[in-house]
């Protein structure tokens, strides 16, 4: 199917990227002046910013509790941003409405960010708050049973990269890995994924851009043959906890998600694949409010409680 067309009309709407090397400092000043004023934020039982105190150091996260039960299963989310954008506010209304449908209570990581915190800084910061989130000290009330994993873009890589350190270092608490839209190689030859080619322009994520987006991570030292910088290439994904893998068709990432689970399913782990038509790139921050695309969250509330 086309584009959809309030996709389209709102890409049409934007002014072309600004010449010259990207300015991260800018760019999260831009994202943040786009965030929806508190009153109009989707309410929950309770919204609590708190300071995870983990084997990383002191990690912001925010806490999403959607009703007054006193114990919950929960759900640790890892927002994106090519890995130097994004912020626990610019994704806020994701974790809202993943707490609002699921049940669970989400804790949002405001990890570091390259390029000012280099390769692995982010990442331990993930593995270390899905740890800290399973321990009574937390106070997270977690009831023993659901500690998924969700994440978009560069989320979703966290999200691979955590499941995976998180098998080999013997922590087997994790039950779920949902994935929205993930890039899970960061070795961007056009010629490996057919997806790089056919939506390569004109779909809001174009695939000139991913070598510059995400050259901050890079140039921090994050390696692209390293497999927990590209999941993909994990040689064993045996083990590793079931997975719902969301793809848009007119990603440029698409097909690397779309393998990552076939792969995942060839190693004997149950794995979902969802792509969503007429859908690109970030659709899950920007345009869940259309309402063919706000049922990912339903999606993800489905296959929480198949398991």
């Amino acid at each position: 199917m086309p584009l959809h067309p309030e996709i389209a009309k709102i890409l049409a709407s934007l002014p072309a990227p600004p010449e010259g090397p990207l300015d991260p400092v800018a760019m999260r000043a831009a994202d943040e002046a786009h965030v929806a004023p508190l009153a109009e934020r989707l309410p929950l039982h309770a919204v609590d910013d708190v300071t995870a105190r983990t084997a990383s150091g002191d990690v912001p996260v925010r806490i999403y509790t959607p009703d007054e039960a006193d114990r919950h299963g929960v759900l640790v989310y890892f927002h994106g941003g090519a890995f130097f954008l994004g912020s626990l506010e610019t994704h806020d209304h994701v974790a809202r409405s993943l707490a609002k449908e699921t049940g669970l209570k989400v804790v949002s990581v405001g990890y570091r960010l390259a390029p000012e915190a280099a390769f692995p800084a982010g990442l331990d910061d993930c593995c270390a708050v899905v740890r800290w989130a399973a321990e009574p000290d937390a106070g997270l009330g977690w009831d023993g049973t659901t500690l998924a994993l969700a994440g978009d873009s560069s989320g979703g890589t966290f999200v691979a990269a955590v499941a995976a350190r998180a098998h080999d270092d013997g922590f087997d608490r994790i039950t779920h890995q949902i994935l929205y839209y993930p890039s899970l190689d960061l070795d961007f030859d056009a010629g490996r994924y057919a997806s790089l080619r056919e939506n390569a322009q004109g779909y809001g994520l174009e695939t000139a851009g991913l070598k510059p987006f995400n050259a901050f991570y890079l140039d921090s030292g994050a390696d692209p043959a390293d497999p927990l910088v590209s999941p993909v290439k994990r040689a064993d994904l045996s083990g590793l906890p079931p997975a719902l893998v969301v793809t848009a068709q007119y990603d440029p990432l698409r097909d690397e998600g779309e393998l990552y689970g076939r792969r995942l399913r060839e190693a004997g782990v149950e794995a979902t694949v969802s792509r969503y038509e007429g859908a690109g790139h970030g659709f899950v921050q920007h345009f869940s409010w259309i309402p063919e695309y706000h049922r990912v969250f339903e999606e993800t509330r489905d296959f929480l409680r198949r398991r």
